[in-house]
Protein backbone atom coordinates (compact mmCIF):
# COMPACT_ATOMS: atom_id res chain seq x y z
CA UNK A 1 0.00 0.00 0.00
CA UNK A 2 1.29 3.45 -0.80
CA UNK A 3 2.36 5.78 1.97
CA UNK A 4 -0.53 8.12 1.15
CA UNK A 5 -3.24 5.44 1.49
CA UNK A 6 -2.03 3.97 4.80
CA UNK A 7 -3.68 6.62 7.00
CA UNK A 8 -6.95 6.21 5.09
CA UNK A 9 -6.78 2.42 5.49
CA UNK A 10 -6.12 2.78 9.21
CA UNK A 11 -9.13 5.10 9.61
CA UNK A 12 -11.40 2.73 7.70
CA UNK A 13 -10.17 -0.25 9.70
CA UNK A 14 -10.78 1.57 12.98
CA UNK A 15 -14.27 2.60 11.87
CA UNK A 16 -15.06 -0.98 10.89
CA UNK A 17 -13.91 -2.30 14.27
CA UNK A 18 -16.09 0.26 16.07
CA UNK A 19 -19.10 -0.65 13.98
CA UNK A 20 -18.64 -4.35 14.63
CA UNK A 21 -18.12 -3.67 18.32
CA UNK A 22 -21.40 -1.74 18.41
CA UNK A 23 -23.24 -4.62 16.78
CA UNK A 24 -21.76 -7.15 19.18
CA UNK A 25 -22.98 -5.17 22.16
CA UNK A 26 -26.58 -5.51 20.99
CA UNK A 27 -28.27 -8.55 22.46
CA UNK A 28 -30.63 -10.59 20.36
CA UNK A 29 -33.77 -11.25 22.34
CA UNK A 30 -35.59 -13.82 20.21
CA UNK A 31 -35.23 -17.39 19.13
CA UNK A 32 -33.22 -18.37 22.15
CA UNK A 33 -30.03 -16.79 20.76
CA UNK A 34 -29.97 -14.10 23.42
CA UNK A 35 -31.51 -16.26 26.08
CA UNK A 36 -34.94 -14.66 26.19
CA UNK A 37 -38.17 -15.31 24.33
CA UNK A 38 -39.84 -12.87 21.95
CA UNK A 39 -42.56 -10.70 23.44
CA UNK A 40 -45.94 -12.37 23.16
CA UNK A 41 -48.08 -11.21 20.27
CA UNK A 42 -51.04 -9.05 21.19
CA UNK A 43 -54.14 -11.22 21.10
CA UNK A 44 -56.49 -10.32 18.28
CA UNK A 45 -59.61 -8.63 19.52
CA UNK A 46 -62.51 -11.01 19.40
CA UNK A 47 -65.40 -10.03 17.18
CA UNK A 48 -68.64 -10.95 18.89
CA UNK A 49 -71.81 -11.79 16.95
CA UNK A 50 -74.72 -9.39 17.15
CA UNK A 51 -78.07 -10.56 18.47
CA UNK A 52 -79.75 -8.96 15.43
CA UNK A 53 -79.28 -10.70 12.06
CA UNK A 54 -78.13 -8.43 9.23
CA UNK A 55 -81.02 -9.69 7.08
CA UNK A 56 -83.47 -8.04 9.52
CA UNK A 57 -82.15 -4.59 8.53
CA UNK A 58 -82.23 -5.06 4.75
CA UNK A 59 -84.97 -3.01 3.12
CA UNK A 60 -86.31 0.48 2.56
CA UNK A 61 -86.46 2.89 5.48
CA UNK A 62 -87.72 6.39 6.17
CA UNK A 63 -84.91 8.24 7.92
CA UNK A 64 -84.82 11.28 10.21
CA UNK A 65 -82.69 12.34 13.19
CA UNK A 66 -83.01 14.22 16.47
CA UNK A 67 -80.69 15.74 19.04
CA UNK A 68 -83.09 16.02 21.97
CA UNK A 69 -84.79 12.93 23.38
CA UNK A 70 -88.03 14.91 23.70
CA UNK A 71 -88.13 15.08 19.87
CA UNK A 72 -88.08 11.31 19.38
CA UNK A 73 -91.83 10.85 18.71
CA UNK A 74 -91.97 13.75 16.27
CA UNK A 75 -88.84 12.49 14.53
CA UNK A 76 -90.33 9.00 14.14
CA UNK A 77 -93.35 10.56 12.40
CA UNK A 78 -91.02 12.60 10.18
CA UNK A 79 -89.06 9.45 9.29
CA UNK A 80 -92.30 7.68 8.32
CA UNK A 81 -92.96 10.58 5.95
CA UNK A 82 -89.60 9.99 4.25
CA UNK A 83 -90.73 6.67 2.76
CA UNK A 84 -91.46 8.50 -0.50
CA UNK A 85 -87.69 8.93 -0.74
CA UNK A 86 -86.42 5.94 1.30
CA UNK A 87 -82.95 5.17 2.54
CA UNK A 88 -82.14 1.65 1.32
CA UNK A 89 -80.13 -0.73 3.46
CA UNK A 90 -78.82 -3.39 1.09
CA UNK A 91 -77.59 -6.92 1.60
CA UNK A 92 -73.80 -7.17 1.60
CA UNK A 93 -71.86 -9.82 -0.28
CA UNK A 94 -70.13 -11.02 2.91
CA UNK A 95 -73.22 -11.24 5.10
CA UNK A 96 -73.28 -7.63 6.25
CA UNK A 97 -75.37 -4.64 5.24
CA UNK A 98 -74.67 -1.88 2.74
CA UNK A 99 -74.87 1.49 4.49
CA UNK A 100 -72.95 4.75 4.70
CA UNK A 101 -70.24 5.43 7.24
CA UNK A 102 -70.23 8.93 8.72
CA UNK A 103 -69.02 11.55 6.24
CA UNK A 104 -68.74 9.02 3.40
CA UNK A 105 -70.52 9.61 0.08
CA UNK A 106 -70.34 5.99 -1.05
CA UNK A 107 -72.06 3.21 0.89
CA UNK A 108 -69.93 0.29 1.98
CA UNK A 109 -70.50 -3.13 3.50
CA UNK A 110 -70.73 -2.97 7.27
CA UNK A 111 -71.16 -5.75 9.80
CA UNK A 112 -73.55 -6.18 12.67
CA UNK A 113 -71.47 -7.04 15.69
CA UNK A 114 -71.90 -7.48 19.38
CA UNK A 115 -69.95 -5.60 21.99
CA UNK A 116 -68.58 -6.88 25.27
CA UNK A 117 -71.07 -4.45 26.83
CA UNK A 118 -73.97 -6.55 25.49
CA UNK A 119 -75.01 -3.93 22.93
CA UNK A 120 -75.23 -4.31 19.14
CA UNK A 121 -73.27 -2.18 16.69
CA UNK A 122 -73.08 -1.55 12.94
CA UNK A 123 -69.63 -0.79 11.61
CA UNK A 124 -66.56 -1.86 9.66
CA UNK A 125 -66.16 -5.64 9.82
CA UNK A 126 -62.48 -5.63 10.78
CA UNK A 127 -62.89 -3.53 13.92
CA UNK A 128 -64.11 -4.88 17.27
CA UNK A 129 -67.13 -3.15 18.76
CA UNK A 130 -67.52 -0.50 19.84
CA UNK A 131 -65.17 1.14 17.35
CA UNK A 132 -64.95 4.87 16.68
CA UNK A 133 -66.61 4.42 13.26
CA UNK A 134 -69.46 2.24 14.61
CA UNK A 135 -73.00 3.23 15.36
CA UNK A 136 -74.73 1.70 18.36
CA UNK A 137 -78.15 0.15 17.84
CA UNK A 138 -80.06 1.90 20.61
CA UNK A 139 -83.27 -0.02 19.90
CA UNK A 140 -84.82 -2.19 17.22
CA UNK A 141 -88.27 -3.77 17.18
CA UNK A 142 -88.40 -4.91 13.55
CA UNK A 143 -90.29 -1.79 12.49
CA UNK A 144 -88.26 1.06 14.02
CA UNK A 145 -84.44 1.10 14.21
CA UNK A 146 -82.73 3.76 16.32
CA UNK A 147 -78.96 4.24 16.07
CA UNK A 148 -76.37 6.64 17.44
CA UNK A 149 -72.74 7.03 16.35
CA UNK A 150 -70.16 5.98 18.94
CA UNK A 151 -67.78 8.88 18.23
CA UNK A 152 -69.13 11.80 20.32
CA UNK A 153 -68.09 14.40 17.74
CA UNK A 154 -69.88 12.55 14.92
CA UNK A 155 -72.90 11.86 17.15
CA UNK A 156 -73.05 15.58 17.92
CA UNK A 157 -73.27 16.40 14.22
CA UNK A 158 -75.64 13.63 13.10
CA UNK A 159 -77.75 13.19 16.21
CA UNK A 160 -79.71 10.01 16.90
CA UNK A 161 -81.01 8.39 13.70
CA UNK A 162 -84.52 7.00 13.50
CA UNK A 163 -85.24 4.52 10.70
CA UNK A 164 -88.88 3.54 10.13
CA UNK A 165 -89.49 0.54 7.86
CA UNK A 166 -91.43 1.56 4.78
CA UNK A 167 -94.55 -0.45 4.05
CA UNK A 168 -95.00 -2.32 0.78
CA UNK A 169 -97.70 0.19 -0.26
CA UNK A 170 -95.18 2.96 -0.86
CA UNK A 171 -92.89 1.90 -3.65
CA UNK A 172 -90.72 4.11 -5.87
CA UNK A 173 -92.84 3.22 -8.93
CA UNK A 174 -96.03 4.43 -7.20
CA UNK A 175 -94.75 7.80 -5.99
CA UNK A 176 -97.64 10.20 -6.06
CA UNK A 177 -99.97 7.68 -7.66
CA UNK A 178 -103.41 7.41 -6.06
CA UNK A 179 -104.21 4.17 -4.32
CA UNK A 180 -106.57 1.86 -6.14
CA UNK A 181 -110.11 1.85 -4.76
CA UNK A 182 -111.22 -1.33 -3.10
CA UNK A 183 -113.90 -3.25 -4.92
CA UNK A 184 -116.60 -4.46 -2.78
Amino acid sequence: MSVRLRPLGAILAAAGVMLLGGCASQSISWGGLGGSEPPPAQPAATLLPASIPAADLVGRWGLAAYHNEADRGRTEAAARGQCRNPYTIGRGGSGGVIMHLADQAQPTELSLKGGADGKNYIGPPDEPAPGQRDREIVSFDGRVLITRFVDPEVAGRYGTSVYVRCSAEVSPSRKGAPKAAKKG
